[in-house]
């Protein structure tokens, strides 16, 4: 091959390997004299050479009944963006959402000789520590509490959320009801603050009958929906997709109309917002951009261990339409 693009057997493993310096053109010799020979890179035995796989793992829940499932898939498509460019690797893992599942999935993980780990942890109370193995770890989007010196890139929940509530407060609403999943997530908690922070600024009181907690489904955002409507609520913002999505046909269903009998803002731009009648007044997460800069920060991290913790926030949208 080297004989093939007029360069050095030298050159030739610095272009596969990218250990030194090398001219593009040289580069584009090298990969065409590759390609003529139809010559493929042994990433195993390069691995073991190198003790680098350029693989880099993304752990987070997949839910097969999750509609919601996008976002992830936005954040995976930001990372793969990211990685490619620097000829690394993405391998995708589900947790379920559940502990025991997600610790299985990171000790296999840890078994595919993995250059890092980027994860949205399932709990905020797991040891994950204890889990990992020699590599760099990312959190994104949720924290757990002992998040050590790891870097972390999530989004900037309460202050979006309060943004959401104050708009509502604003618009002459004073009972406004709260839907969300169980508060196990740190994502969950910096909504729930927010809202919290909304009404505290504004001089109103928390209502235990307008805050609703469940599981996170179409049927309990419904059900919900039901229970916190005998309340009186004026606006509802409710902080899970699926269950807006529960919220709505509530609504529907009951013929109650938005937004003139009831306000609604919701958590995350998908496409079925647009076309609820009325279209959803919504906050939109920057997905594509938080994978992004996950690996971003990830590959810094391979390249230099002994940088600073980084934690970086990114700022959501409030896309107001006309259900608000």
């Amino acid at each position: 091959m080297a004989k093939q693009a007029n360069v050095s057997t030298a050159t030739v493993s610095h272009v596969i390997n990218g250990t030194r310096y090398v001219s593009e053109e040289t580069k584009r010799k090298v990969h065409e004299a590759m390609e003529d020979l139809n010559y493929r890179i042994n990433s195993v035995a390069r691995s073991l050479r190198s003790r680098k796989s350029r693989v880099i793992a993304f752990l987070a829940p997949i839910l097969a009944s999750e509609t919601s499932n996008y976002f992830f898939m936005s954040v995976a498509a930001g990372i793969q963006s990211v990685l490619k460019q620097q000829e690394y690797h993405l391998m995708l893992s589900d947790s379920h959402e559940e502990e025991e599942y997600e610790a299985d999935e990171i000790r296999m993980l840890g078994s595919q000789m993995i250059d890092g780990l980027i994860m949205a942890p399932a709990g905020r109370e797991p040891d994950y520590e204890r889990l990992f193995g020699d590599y760099p770890v990312l959190y994104l989007d949720r924290v757990p509490h002992d998040s050590g010196k790891r870097d972390c890139v999530v989004v900037d929940n309460k202050n979006v959320s309060k943004e959401a509530v104050s708009m509502l407060i604003g618009q002459g609403h004073r009972r406004i009801a709260y839907l969300s999943g169980p508060n196990m997530l740190t994502t969950t908690e910096e909504r729930f603050a927010g809202y919290l922070e909304a009404l505290t600024e504004a001089g109103l009181d928390a209502e235990p009958d307008l805050i609703g907690m469940g599981e996170v489904s179409l049927g309990s955002g419904y059900k919900l929906t039901e229970s916190l409507m005998r309340h009186r609520p004026t606006a509802i913002f409710v902080t899970d997709n699926v269950m807006a999505m529960g919220v709505m046909f509530y609504l529907q269903e009951k013929k109650i109309a938005v937004p003139d009998q009831i306000a609604v803002v919701a958590y995350d731009a998908f496409q079925w917002t647009r076309i609820t009648s009325p279209p959803l007044t919504v906050i939109e997460q920057p997905a594509f951009e938080l994978g992004v800069k996950a690996a971003e920060v990830m590959l810094e991290r391979i390249n230099n261990a002994a940088l600073p913790r980084q934690v970086h926030r990114l700022t959501a949208k409030l896309v107001v339409r006309q259900s608000s």
